[in-house]
């Protein structure tokens, strides 16, 4: 085992987290040189260069887009996120936006500010209870709420909502076994987004930044909303398009758009209700995903696993031999046969292998019975489609 790993921390980090690395094994600061691994959370990393000796990048949240994935699998590194460490702060923050919209508490509150000016309360009374009719709302049962993306967050979402009575119509093509495992029974299944629009008087977003998802609610599909929908947006800005809602809350087709993410077409509109990105942005979302990631980078470094990496498969093998080889690879025919090729001609007995494979790029952990020499070392990384091997023997 490396006896000293360098860590590299390009945001504030939750001190939580990074309590887990071993101060006699680990060094953790905002300056280190040739660091094997950086913690992330919104440094921009597009801009920067990455050493070479880094081995892994950890972000301590979902999202990856201020990362540069791409070129990271191209080098054999990955990068590990922290799925759902963020989530109930989430759900608690959607929750809060349908209240706000349902009984217009936006506008209300801007009512009350208006007349600071007013110094006879008998007046001031008179005043409130003559215009608390504008802001007359509705209540959350017998309501459906649509929600597109049953991660995580959408399925907690579902349950809270379903708990204050609401109907839940879900759409997620991509469901994982896991997700739909914890997904409320009540829960409706959707065909299509374009049904979650038609039938949902509240429709909330939950899906990953990706090419597919750029714009999926636009113009066209937000024709067939209800009159007086409510859109809330807690996923990334540019799921939604910011001018075709404002073109539906002129409308009247949608009632509010409450939104994480404010954006200069928005600016100023009555009926949007944008926050500075507060989705994850609480103390407990911050130690939990500090605490996950840095525990799925340690586990990496050390043993090799791989855990909720967004560009490598899930590999995770126990040790029952004191020597470990880890390698990624291009995705190609005959890489395992190379590889048990390359260590049969060492005269290394394999004790345990396993492969896994996600897209273009391929991950195996193989535990041999004796020491790994050098020499095999490089002749594994001459393998034609090998991006990146590490030795870990154990301690």
């Amino acid at each position: 085992m490396n006896s000293q790993y360098n860590i590299l921390v390009l945001n504030q980090i939750s001190t939580l987290g990074l309590e887990l690395f071993p101060k006699e094994s680990y060094k953790v600061a905002k300056e280190v040189s040739a660091p094997d691994a950086i913690l992330v959370r919104s440094h921009d990393m597009h801009s920067m260069t990455i050493p070479e000796s880094v081995r892994a990048i950890g972000r301590a949240g979902a999202g990856t887009n201020n990362i540069p994935v791409p070129a990271m699998t191209q080098r054999g590194v990955p990068v590990f996120n922290a799925p759902g460490a963020n989530a109930n702060a989430v759900k608690e923050l959607v929750l809060a936006g349908m209240l706000l919209a349902a009984r217009n508490i936006v506008p209300a509150i801007q009512f009350v500010a208006s007349q600071v000016a007013e110094k006879d309360d008998k007046k001031l009374a008179k005043i409130m209870e003559d215009g608390k009719k504008d802001f007359a709302g509705i209540e959350l049962p017998n309501h459906t709420l649509g929600i597109i993306g049953l991660g995580k967050i959408g399925s907690l979402v579902a349950d809270t909502a379903i708990k204050l009575g609401m109907n839940v119509l879900g759409y997620d093509p991509e469901i994982t076994v896991d997700a739909a495992w914890s997904l409320p029974s009540q829960v409706k299944k959707a065909n299509s987004i374009a049904e979650v629009l038609r039938a949902s008087h509240f429709i909330t977003v939950h899906v990953p930044l990706v090419e597919a998802t750029r714009n999926l609610i636009g113009a066209k599909n937000l024709e067939l909303v209800q009159k007086g929908t409510v859109l809330l947006n807690f996923s990334r800005d540019e799921i939604v398009d910011a001018k075709a809602v404002v073109a539906a809350l002129d409308s009247g087709k949608l009632q509010y758009y409450v939104t994480d993410f404010p954006a200069v077409a928005l600016a100023g509109h009555a009926k949007v209700i944008a926050l500075p990105h507060l989705g994850a942005s609480t103390g407990e979302a911050e130690d939990n995903s500090a605490v996950m990631v840095v525990q799925q980078v340690r586990d990496y470094l050390e043993n090799g696993n791989v855990q909720n990496a967004v560009n490598f498969p899930n590999v995770v093998m126990s040790r029952e031999a004191p020597y470990r080889i880890a390698i990624a690879n291009a995705n190609v025919p005959n890489m395992v046969g190379q590889i048990s090729g390359a260590l049969a001609a060492a005269k290394l007995n394999i004790h345990n292998m396993l492969n896994r494979s996600k897209g273009d790029l391929a991950y195996t952990l193989v535990d041999v019975d004796s020491p790994v020499s050098d020499a095999l070392m490089d002749d594994l990384r001459k393998v034609s489609g090998v991006l990146a091997v590490r030795y870990l023997p154990g301690v």
